[in-house]
């Protein structure tokens, strides 16, 4: 099977989804996580570097929570600590 000029090869293309909050990661430390990654899936499992996905989605830290409280109000209480 052919798909947009490449061979397509089921369960050859790997996927992998990051998720930070929004306000810590620069530019360069998301160009070093998504290379990071590649290389990790090519290293253990043999993979395409050419066909891996590596997305990063930054969520707002008022919808990222933990044990039933935001990160955003977390974060206000450690800083007056």
């Amino acid at each position: 099977m052919r798909q947009r000029g490449f061979l397509y090869e089921e369960n050859s293309m790997p996927y992998v989804n990051i998720r930070i909050t929004k306000d810590g990661a620069t530019k360069e430390q998301k160009a070093k996580l998504i290379k990071g990654v590649t290389d990790l899936l090519v290293e253990t499992l043999g993979k395409n570097p050419a066909t891996t996905v590596v997305t990063i989605d930054e969520v707002e830290t008022e919808n990222w929570g933990i044990g039933g409280v935001p990160v955003s109000e977390l974060r206000k209480q450690a800083k007056k600590k």
